[in-house]
């Protein structure tokens, strides 16, 4: 069978017991995504940076597609969490890269005034593969070297 887009559990993950993302319902757009480890994300305070929550996945992809990471509707208002970005952009080229294999995170601000406990196992966000377009006159031709964030440096 050829593979055209999916999940695997990232380098280090191996013995950790990760689940890889399911849709729950057959119309679901969104895979859900578990936390690979406890996690304690502080309250938010004025010029701290967000917190990273690992998944111990990668995820692969056709050239034109891109997998979109989306909070789930609850967090915010149950647990105080929001994406530190508004949306995660994952890159076909992100998969596999010499910095962390592609391992995935979700980056969140705890905007309630305590802490929030993230338990391993626990769904933290949505992972949604789009198909996207490039402009006419597009001549990208760079090649990813790095992980999480390297983009533009």
């Amino acid at each position: 069978m050829e593979r055209l887009r999916g999940f695997e559990v990232a380098k280090g993950f191996e013995n950790a017991g990760i689940n890889l993302p399911e849709r729950k319902t057959k119309y679901s757009a969104g895979y859900d995504v578990e936390a690979a480890e406890d996690t304690i994300i502080p309250s938010f305070k004025k010029g701290m940076k967000p917190t990273l929550i690992k998944t111990g996945i990668k995820a692969y992809m056709q050239d034109d597609e891109v997998l979109i990471l989306a909070n789930r509707s609850s967090n915010p208002g149950k647990k105080g969490l929001i994406l530190a970005n508004s949306i995660g952009v994952i890159d076909k080229d992100y998969y596999g890269n010499q910095d962390n294999d592609g391992h995935i995170m979700f980056a969140f601000y705890n905007i309630k005034e305590e802490d929030v406990e993230i338990k391993k196992g626990d769904r933290i966000g949505q992972a949604i593969f789009q198909k996207y377009l490039v402009a006419d006159n597009d001549s990208a031709e760079g090649e990813r070297i790095s992980g999480f964030g390297s983009t533009g440096k």
